[in-house]
């Protein structure tokens, strides 16, 4: 997982902002659901999706993904750790899904079969991930410890749906297998079929996964459209790197120093792509 989905306590998203809809359950599913036409095409520019990941089948992978999520809700559950449905963080946050989830379309057509689920988990760990498929996890302590405003947090949210809109845990994976066995003489002569077996035990290694500088800054970039779209401020975005750069002492990362984009790189990235989202975010505003 990338630091944002390795970096904050229940009262983080300390109130609502003046345009978000505190939604139940039943409310985010059924927004969740509904088509919502794009005002117009993507702003920002992160080129095509990676033509590895066509060596590991979605569907498996995402079947997999999900099996993989309900086990980490059955643990947090046994521990008394999940959220129930009416706690109010993991009601804003299922309110926030259900204003990005309609703009996911555009990035990847396989969104119209996803059966997108957020759950929050309490744990100090500074963390949030959405698998494949769209199961997305928070953790209280990446609410809590950088104190995230809503829109903060719904870049956070933004940023993990990107992830698994640009499939980079496939394509990772693909990578990987690949190398280890030399496509396996070619993945049977490009019969794939050793390949494509493998994804279906890679469950566990989605929630140890890590992505490349590549991958988090199409992440970052996707992200902030997204939110922009679902009328969140973009220079959250920017504000919400500050903070993890200074909560890691500067450095812009805890389990990705060698293999991702510093906060400061990453800030400097997001600002200038920033104002390529701002009509996006007015006219969600005035829509809204």
């Amino acid at each position: 997982m990338c630091w944002l989905c390795d970096t904050k306590t229940p009262q983080a998203l300390t109130g609502p902002s003046s345009h978000s809809p505190w939604a139940p359950r039943r409310a985010f599913l059924l927004a969740a659901g509904a088509a919502a036409a794009s005002p117009v095409l993507a702003q920002v520019d992160v080129g095509g999706a990676s033509t590895m990941r066509n060596l590991v089948p979605a569907e498996t992978l995402e079947r997999s993904a999900h099996q993989q999520y309900a086990q980490v809700l059955v643990e947090a559950r046994a521990k008394g750790t999940l959220a129930p449905d009416n706690h109010p963080q993991l009601k804003r946050l299922r309110a926030m899904a259900a204003r990005l989830i309609p703009y996911t379309r555009q990035w990847n057509p396989r969104v119209a079969g996803w059966q997108w689920e957020v759950n929050l988990i309490g744990s100090k760990q500074v963390n949030a991930w959405c698998m494949p498929g769209g199961k997305i996890a928070f953790y209280t302590g990446i609410l809590d410890n950088l104190k995230l405003t809503e829109d903060e947090a719904a870049m956070v949210m933004g940023h993990e749906m990107a992830h698994a809109l640009r499939e980079h845990a496939r394509a990772r994976l693909a990578k990987s297998q690949a190398t280890g066995i030399g496509l396996r003489l070619g993945a049977q002569l490009l019969g794939l079929g050793q390949v494509g077996d493998m994804a279906a035990g890679v469950g566990t290694q989605l929630l140890t996964l890590k992505f490349s500088r590549n991958d988090e800054t199409e992440a970052d970039l996707v992200g902030l459209e997204i939110a922009a779209r679902g009328a969140y401020q973009p220079d959250a975005s920017v504000n919400l790197w500050k903070k993890m750069t200074a909560a890691n002492g500067g450095k812009g990362g805890l389990g990705f120093l060698s293999t991702h984009p510093t906060g400061p790189d990453r800030i400097k990235q997001l600002q200038a792509n920033v104002p390529k989202v701002q009509a996006l975010y007015a006219h969600a505003r005035q829509s809204g």
